[in-house]
């Protein structure tokens, strides 16, 4: 069975990191990457989580409750999660379509009051 450091290890290579670069990347010393790759100590959670990221990979592989490599995706909830549009009754529909109206009038109420038409918050705008 493989452990947390040969996870990391053969992720490290498959990559073609050497230990210089995946420590960079995590933002570890090279001497704490080796303790945590030959399994003589183990990564806290702020350090797994870098090495996780650096890596490209899932907390659960490296912790070996995955056998895939992939990042994890996030959960994406849409419309289907509630049963998709086709479970919906037609007073629902409108119920939910005249709440969208109202809050979006809200919302360009509320923008419109603090100075503009722009939001704020997106720097994009």
């Amino acid at each position: 069975m493989q452990t947390l450091g040969d996870r990391i290890k053969y992720l490290r290579e498959l990559k073609q990191l050497t230990q210089k670069d995946l420590a960079a990347q995590a933002e570890l010393t090279i001497v704490q990457l080796s303790r945590y790759e030959t399994n003589d100590r183990k990564p806290d959670p702020e350090s797994l989580r870098r090495i996780v990221d650096a890596l490209d990979t899932s907390g659960d592989y490296l912790l070996g409750r995955t056998k895939d490599p992939a990042p994890m995706k996030e959960a994406v909830t849409n419309m289907s999660f509630y049963g998709g549009p086709e479970a919906y009754t037609a007073d629902e529909i409108a119920m939910m379509e005249a709440a969208l109206k109202a809050y979006r009038e809200q919302k360009k109420k509320l923008l419109h009051k603090d100075g503009g038409d722009t939001d704020k918050n997106n720097p994009n705008q």
